[in-house]
């Protein structure tokens, strides 16, 4: 391989890794926002950086807003996308489905922890 191969797909993993990340949405618990199999384009500086293997930010610069879509981990340690209802507490924001009816969300497992949050929805395609 050439070395513009290797710095163009070095650069493309970099950003994966950092900067955007993309997602296809499993599951009900968004709609109609965000339908099963939808790609989600995630920005993962959107409120600091963080090395993608750890689990609290490096730097913090924002925290979510009520209304922003996030991705992010629950207290189980599985990855859903949630809208921000507001903040419950010290640092924990409540997360909630769309769709209530189909939505495992804070109402089951109270507030989530900030740093728990891997990036803020950008689009939906």
């Amino acid at each position: 391989m050439n070395k513009a191969i290797l710095g163009a797909l070095a650069a493309a993993v970099a950003m994966k890794l950092f900067l955007f990340d993309f997602v296809i949405a499993d599951g009900a618990s968004m709609e109609p926002a965000i339908k099963p199999g939808a790609v989600l384009v995630i920005n993962r500086l959107a409120y600091g950086f963080r090395l993608p293997w750890a689990r609290s930010y490096l730097l913090r610069w924002s925290i979510p807003e009520a209304g922003d879509i996030l991705v992010f981990y629950t207290p189980e340690n599985q990855i859903v996308v949630k809208r921000c209802a507001g903040f419950a507490g010290r640092g924990g924001f409540i997360a909630l489905g769309d769709n209530s009816l189909q939505s495992y969300d804070s109402r089951s497992y109270g507030p989530v922890e900030v740093d728990n949050v891997i990036g803020k929805v950008l689009g939906v395609k």
